[in-house]
């Protein structure tokens, strides 16, 4: 196995633990060329995931539709902001020629934010699950969705999609929303993931850590994610993307890591991922 050790922006050294595959292989190849013979995009790329190497060796990538511009600007995110300038309706069923291709069992999709839509895209996201379905029945499926802005008739979309797990992040802790995240809102995540809990799906949420964040805060918003029904936890080391992203605070160490993960399932979650390299879409296939 090659690895690399990732750097920060400034090309300081960071922990031995943090340590990625470098991409390489045939599988990596395939997904590669399918992806680009789609015109598909890629969180895994959007985002600069430092699991690509890994996640496409192993032939399995997170598709992101409704484009790669995000009309929002968060503060922790690599994805670009701006207005977006693309709609495409064929999108869902290339998607799912691609999961059909590549022969994913476990499809996990995602998307930018696109408000500027009056149903922020809830219409492709939900044509999107079905055309998966239909060219997949075999296939299970996670989509890791927005916020919509509270248009509870546009998440209604999806819900009746059914995906096999609806996953929402909330990113950070409360005291943080306003610098992480500006546009969302902590208690709207909250009641997102409430009501999806409470159509009968699967729920899964994320948190990235290493912005400042307590101890005490990281407790506090696994106790609301489950008193709101949020049934898996995912924790990842927060990566400065750009010079214009917020700053690493801290790099957590792989023990704190682990104590939140104990923490998480003697609290009552079905599932806890924790780990520096963690993201949302990480061996998700287990999550169900």
């Amino acid at each position: 196995m090659i690895e690399i050790p990732i750097t920060n922006i400034e090309g300081n050294k960071k922990p031995d633990w943090l340590r990625v595959k470098l991409p390489y292989g045939e599988n990596y190849r395939n997904v590669r060329n399918i992806i680009d013979t789609h015109k598909l995009h890629t969180v895994c790329e959007s985002a600069r995931c430092p699991n690509m190497g890994e996640c496409w060796g192993e032939g399995t990538a997170t598709f992101m539709i409704l484009g790669n511009i995000c009309t929002r600007s968060c503060n922790f995110c690599a994805v670009a902001t701006g207005r977006p300038t693309e709609l495409d309706e064929e999108e869902p069923m290339r998607v799912a020629k691609a999961v059909q291709l590549m022969k994913i069992k476990h499809a996990v999709i995602t998307s930018v934010n696109r408000d500027e839509l009056s149903d922020g895209g809830a219409s492709i996201w939900a044509k999107t699950i079905y055309a998966v379905r239909e060219l997949n029945p075999q296939t299970t499926m996670e989509t890791l969705i927005p916020d919509f802005k509270a248009k509870w008739d546009a998440l209604q979309l999806i819900l009746e999609a059914k995906p096999d797990v609806c996953s929402h992040n909330m990113e950070t802790v409360k005291r943080l929303y306003r610098r992480v995240r500006p546009q969302a809102k902590y208690e709207r995540s909250l009641e997102q993931i409430k009501r999806t809990k409470e159509a009968g799906l699967r729920t899964k949420s994320g948190i990235m850590l290493g912005l400042g964040e307590t101890k005490e805060e990281v407790y506090e918003i696994m106790e609301d994610l489950l008193n709101h029904g949020c049934d898996v936890l995912t924790l990842g080391q927060y990566l400065q993307p750009t010079k214009m992203h917020l700053p690493v605070h801290e790099f957590v160490h792989p023990d704190t890591f682990a104590h939140y993960k104990e923490v998480g399932l003697r609290m009552g979650f079905k599932y806890v991922e924790s780990g520096p390299l963690v993201r949302s879409s990480y061996h998700s296939e287990r999550h169900l």
